[in-house]
């Protein structure tokens, strides 16, 4: 009877000996328990790098020129819709300081 026990130990102990080799020469995770772990997500390779090199290089962000006219632009407008009584309200006269002075 101890004979086969001792049999299925040495088996056991030799099969998870295998298990560490093939693991270490192949770089895989042992898990014997089979608890979940990140391990498959943190071995693919990220693809930030891939997907910022798809998009094209954004010109308006570099050229001084550009955002000045831009700014420009967007400052006539508001010169144009302030005339007309459009424009932002000055600090302390929006909505929220009308609720709370009624």
């Amino acid at each position: 009877m101890n004979l086969g026990r001792l049999k299925n130990v040495v088996a056991a102990t030799a099969i998870e000996g295998l298990a560490e080799a093939r693991a270490k020469i192949f770089g895989h995770v042992i898990n014997p328990t089979g608890q979940r772990s990140a391990h498959k997500v943190l071995r693919k390779k990220l693809i930030g790098e891939k997907v910022s090199q798809w998009y094209p290089h954004d010109i308006m962000k570099d050229d001084p020129l550009v955002m000045a006219r831009q700014e420009q632009e967007r400052l006539s407008k508001l010169e144009m819709l302030k005339r007309r009584g459009k424009g932002p309200p000055k600090k302390g006269q929006g909505k929220q300081a009308k609720k709370r002075n009624k």
